[in-house]
């Protein structure tokens, strides 16, 4: 049996991976585990609140992740310790300790990460809000449902942090082993999948890692961005996507970019990304964050009036994970006073969480695109004709004309002092390209996530 202290901090691993940063923080901080007794888990509790936090809204996720590690693992009880160094532990009710009564809570099936798939139970298509900014990702993924290995095989979503790229990609895993509880599903990270191989090649077990990726039916595979430069791991899974695609076997992968667009990756995987379907997930709109944000509203038992609903989604402008966090705090000042908070009271408090419109500068647009590009700044100012730099340039210029309304001259000024006649030239072949263009849109499209 593993130790207090051991057991927590296993605990703690598992249960950070699963909320966010925010959460963790507020609610995890300075517990521990004070004994265990009879299967029993009895956690120390900084205070009241926390306490209450914990039995309404962790209370069987922390259950089933201990167990996770410690099959015995029957109840949990909580225990408020102002002072972690108390030999005594109890909790006193008009001055009289009050004796635990154990929850047992068996047989623990919601919330709990099952290592064989490693899918998070709480990502599923009911809780996944389907906005405009979405529509074609969910659709996408409800024909892998359909037909599996079959249609859109494979899978590719990429989007910035935040817009919802893994829920989904893992609620098509959930409902693919609800439909068939045999079917041999595993999510993992593109880091996850370095470290086995890696691991593999040292302890001479290559071929033990090519049989295990080799056995799922669905294999899910998200921030594939981290591959690059890993040259060894890339052709890894260039022979284990050919293993599966050539089977049949679904394949779906996530990123934070198109994989047309993250450096050095192998062109052959590139190649074999964009033989399925690759799917854009771009930022929510108005009407998206305030369906998001009445759906997180109603999940938490939280109401909130019309009103501030169209504030919060006003307001927070961001990816999704900032509309949780928004909620978070409303809902954790509701608690501590005990009270509906007013839209006055409710802008003060997430004044916060809004993110102040950051001035970018032409210089950092130049610095941006030419990293997109892959070539130096310099490029850009040089006086050449090279098709690979005058292309970012063109789109620079168009960009800090179009997005940034600066003038023509000061564009030329700006860029090693081009003449304005050079600039609206480029700007118009930039509009002109773009109506037939479907990839130069989708490049500009991506640029513009960036500068954001």
């Amino acid at each position: 049996m593993l130790g207090n202290k051991q057991l927590w901090e296993n605990t703690l691993v598992d249960i950070e991976l699963n909320i966010s940063r925010a959460n963790f923080s507020t609610w995890f901080k300075d517990t521990y585990i004070i004994k265990q007794e009879s299967g029993v888990i009895f956690l120390g509790v900084p205070n009241q609140f926390v306490k209450d936090w914990m039995v309404q809204k962790y209370h069987r996720f922390i259950l089933k992740t201990l167990r996770g590690f410690s099959d015995g693992v029957r109840g949990l009880e909580y225990n408020i310790v102002k002072n972690r160094d108390n030999s005594v532990i109890k909790e006193l009710v008009g001055g009289v300790a009050k004796k635990p009564t154990p929850t047992y809570e068996l047989p623990l099936k919601d919330f709990y990460i099952n290592k064989n798939d490693n899918l998070n139970p709480r990502y599923t298509f009911e809780n996944f809000v389907v906005g405009s900014f979405n529509e074609l990702a969910h659709a996408a993924s409800q024909a892998v449902i359909k037909k599996p290995g079959i249609a859109y095989n494979p899978l590719f979503l990429y989007s910035p942090t935040g817009h919802g790229k893994t829920h989904l990609a893992q609620a098509v895993g959930n409902q693919l082993k609800k439909i068939n509880p045999a079917r041999k599903v595993f999510y993992l990270t593109s880091e996850k999948f370095t470290v086995d191989y890696v691991n593999a090649v040292q302890e001479a077990k290559v071929n033990v890692f090519k049989e295990k990726y080799r056995q799922y039916d669905v294999l899910i595979m998200d921030d594939i961005q981290f591959l690059s430069k890993k040259e060894k791991t890339q052709e890894e899974l260039f022979h284990l996507f050919n293993a599966l695609y050539d089977n049949n076997k679904q394949i779906i992968l996530t990123s934070d970019k198109h994989p047309n667009y993250i450096p050095d990756l192998e062109s052959r995987l590139k190649s074999r990304f964009g033989a399925g379907m690759i799917v854009d997930i771009p930022a929510p709109d108005h009407d998206s964050r305030v369906a998001i944000l009445k759906s997180k509203a109603l999940h938490n038992n939280l109401l909130l009036s019309d009103k501030i609903i169209d504030y919060l989604a006003s307001t927070i402008q961001g990816n999704i994970r900032d509309l949780e966090g928004a909620l978070n705090t409303i809902i954790c000042q509701s608690q501590l006073q005990d009270t509906t908070l007013t839209l006055p009271e409710i802008e003060s408090l997430i004044k916060n969480n809004t993110r102040t419109k950051k001035l970018i500068s032409a210089k950092e647009v130049v610095r941006k695109i030419a990293e997109f590009y892959d070539i130096t700044e310099q490029n850009i100012y040089e006086k050449t004709r090279r098709k690979e730099i005058v292309k970012p340039r063109q789109l620079i210029m168009y960009i800090l004309r179009e997005d940034f309304g600066i003038s023509y001259p000061s564009i030329g000024q700006k860029l090693g002092g081009r003449d304005h006649t050079t600039v609206i030239h480029s700007c118009e072949k930039i509009r002109k390209n773009l109506k037939v263009d479907s990839v130069l849109e989708q490049e500009i499209n991506q640029i513009r996530m960036i500068l954001k």
